[in-house]
């Protein structure tokens, strides 16, 4: 276990123990899959079974990894109708890990990575799909107040603080010579729509964010929930619906696939669904959503591509993730640049 050998795993059996989550005095610890962001371990003791999550070692942005902001959201979320996983633990003592830490419950159930859901029946698929509309939904209906955090985050101007904050970040890395990056950071501030309401989003809604129970199309737990803030439903919304625009080429889309023979719904019908849902007439703007998101999905993906330079990225495959920052990049320009056609066209 090379990958870890800076953690004390014998300081986090004392503070499991002291906080009554297993009996014996020491635990086993295994890397999981994914945290391109925040390494994430299985820490096992006997039968008990538990997640810890920490930010990663060595040098990191000021706003970036904010696991305290996951535990709290979480632990604010346990008694909706959002599913996440208990949380048992946070800690800021540096002994363990290096960096503060949490520990929370470990879901038996599927991570599924590809959109495209191969392998699965049509009905299938399309009750996969229809189960993470629902969900989202449930989140965007929360009272954020009455579940105890109206101090979350700021609130107004979401897009417009969201924006500089993440052009902010992209300076700080090398994307000068992105042009498509540059663009964007000048054009996005400029053209704002007006916000559709606050509520709590999630910032990084996706398929292998969440686990599905081992054999329903039911989600028993969101995940990752470290972007999560006050903001604009329509702006959550639309990262999750990415994947009808990006190319399984280029990452994890389902851009250009035979949906319908697949039978995942077509972008239009999922919309409509969100939208009865959250009892919403309809959604402007789209193609400003979609091309903030995509430049936000960019600076993430140059961030990886930074800290993979560095040697601190969390993930093994962070240098192969990294390079799709570019061409994320030039396709956000290009749905900036159809809603500016579009709107040329109607005056």
């Amino acid at each position: 276990m090379n990958e870890t050998h800076h953690y004390d795993w014998d300081a986090l059996a004392r503070s499991l123990r002291a906080h009554g989550l297993i009996d014996q005095p020491q635990v086993s610890v295994s890397r999981l899959a994914g945290g391109q962001s925040n390494p994430t371990f299985l820490v096992a003791s006997d039968e008990r079974r538990y997640v810890l999550r920490t930010r990663p070692p060595g040098r990191v942005h000021a706003n970036a990894h904010a696991i305290d902001r996951e535990y709290r959201v979480m632990q604010a979320l346990r008694d909706s109708g959002v599913p996440v996983p208990a949380v048992y633990l946070y800690s800021e003592d540096r002994s363990v890990t290096g960096s503060p830490f949490y520990v929370m419950a470990y879901l038996e159930g599927r991570v599924l990575l590809d959109q495209s859901l191969p392998g699965m029946p049509p009905a299938q698929r399309s009750a996969i799909y229809a189960e993470m509309n629902r969900v989202l939904a449930a989140l965007h209906r929360v009272d954020f107040r009455q579940a105890g955090l109206a101090d979350y985050s700021r609130t107004g101007n979401y897009l417009e603080r969201q924006i500089a904050g993440w052009s902010r970040q992209c300076r700080e890395l090398p994307v000068a010579e992105c042009q498509a990056m540059q663009s964007l950071m000048n054009w996005l501030p400029k053209n704002i729509p007006a916000t559709e309401g606050t509520c709590i989003v999630h910032g990084d809604f996706r398929l292998d964010n969440v686990v599905f129970h081992p054999s329903e199309p039911r989600i028993i737990g969101v995940l990752d929930w470290e972007l999560s803030a006050l903001g604009d439903p329509l702006v959550d919304f639309a990262y999750h619906c990415l994947s009808w625009h990006i190319p399984p080429s280029l990452w994890r889309g389902i851009a250009g696939l035979d949906l319908d023979g697949l039978g995942i719904p077509a972008e239009a019908s999922y919309m409509q669904w969100y939208c009865v849902a959250t009892d919403r007439q309809g959604i402007g703007h789209w193609d400003f959503y979609l091309a903030y998101n995509l430049f936000r999905l960019a600076a993430i993906l140059f961030g990886i591509a930074q800290r993979a330079r560095q040697g601190n990225a969390a993930a093994a495959d962070a240098v192969e993730t990294g390079q799709k920052a570019r061409p994320m990049a030039e396709l956000a320009w290009h749905y900036a640049m159809r809603h500016e056609a579009a709107r040329r066209v109607q005056g």
